[in-house]
């Protein structure tokens, strides 16, 4: 069956492979002291505009949210996130286990904007008991967010202004980073997001590595003892070379970016097609994921051919559904898709 589902339901770009099996049997340092942890993280360093930068290599998006986020909070501190926000949906309260509470503001367009933080925030240190309460000590935030959506630079540098003025940190969720700087129109780069933030993930896994996410802090500011944090946390990888030579591989030539442009290319047809087949769009996205309204019996009708992803029941007989490209999205995957939707909007 052909799949929309997601962006990491193929493997790994077959660059990733070659490395992998051209590297197999040298032998190297565990625990991310090898010479390809050592090259990826040089070459990242470079990408971001920052030579400052702390790289660390981790395997998830859900694991690195949530050594990343306790690592940078104290015991009495939440984080801010979108009420959409990964973290507060759909990583089955990691946040929480690590004993921080999330602290949910609504969304705007799936991101969060400053002023309703700057609420958050006046209304939490004018509250006469806030001593008793959850401290706000960070914010979270997704680029591109859980529906596929941007911030502008204008955007990140309002909040960046507004979380140095709390002296609280600002953290960027990047697992399809790659898709957010391919988009079209986008004024945001990698080096705009580490000057930014105060720490972020480049991700790998939904964007051509096998498994991987790269954690950077920029201007030296990884906390400290980070590597023993993420060994108590079942975090530290022995084999840290498997990320090594992904991210090296991704990061070697432009690979991160190609992925990146083939997967909006891809985007930009399945739109058409969407558009072509008569499919209310939920939300308007640039980027690799596209959300569109479909009546329920479409909806049952389409998961016949194609797998994609249920989104959210609206309860008026219709079903928002999501459908995902990658660098794996073929031509011949979008023609079947326009043929299934072409027989199932009759």
């Amino acid at each position: 069956m052909i799949s929309f589902e997601n962006d990491y339901s193929t493997g790994a770009h077959p660059r990733i492979l070659e490395a992998l099996a051209a590297t197999n049997l040298e032998p190297t340092p565990g625990y991310g002291g090898d010479r390809f942890c050592e090259s990826a993280a040089a070459r990242i360093r470079t990408a971001c505009d920052d030579e400052t930068a702390d790289v660390f290599f981790l395997t998830g998006g859900t694991q690195t949210n949530a050594v990343v986020i306790s690592a940078l909070l104290a015991g009495h501190e939440g984080v801010i996130a979108a009420d959409t926000g990964h973290i507060a949906v759909h990583e089955a309260g990691a946040i929480e286990a690590t004993g921080h509470k999330v602290l949910t503001v609504p969304e705007c367009d799936g991101k969060l904007r400053a002023a309703d933080v700057k609420a958050y925030l006046e209304a939490f240190y004018a509250d006469a008991s806030y001593t008793h309460m959850v401290f706000p000590g960070m914010v979270f935030i997704a680029h591109p967010s859980e529906l596929g959506t941007l911030y502008s630079l204008a955007e990140l540098e309002e909040l960046s202004a507004l979380c140095r003025r709390y002296q609280i940190p600002l953290y960027l969720d990047g697992a399809r980073l790659a898709y957010a700087l391919a988009a079209p129109g986008t004024d945001v780069t990698l080096a705009d997001i580490a000057r930014l933030t105060d720490a972020f993930y480049i991700g790998g896994t939904k964007c051509g590595a096998l498994c991987g996410e790269a954690v950077v802090f920029p201007r030296v500011g990884m906390p400290r003892h980070f590597l023993t944090h993420a060994k108590q946390h079942g975090a530290l990888l022995a084999k840290g070379r498997l990320l090594g030579v992904q991210f090296d591989t991704l990061f070697t030539d432009d690979l991160y970016g190609e992925v990146g442009r083939v997967a909006i290319a891809a985007a930009d047809e399945l739109r058409r097609i969407l558009r072509e087949a008569g499919c209310t769009f939920f939300r308007e996205s640039p980027t690799n994921q596209q959300f569109v309204v479909l009546e329920n019996a479409q909806v049952e009708a389409l998961a016949e051919r194609i797998r994609f992803s249920t989104w959210e029941k609206l309860g008026d007989g219709r079903t928002v559904i999501r459908l995902v490209t990658s660098w794996s999205t073929t031509p011949d995957d979008l023609a079947a898709l326009e043929a299934a939707l072409h027989e199932v909007m009759q």
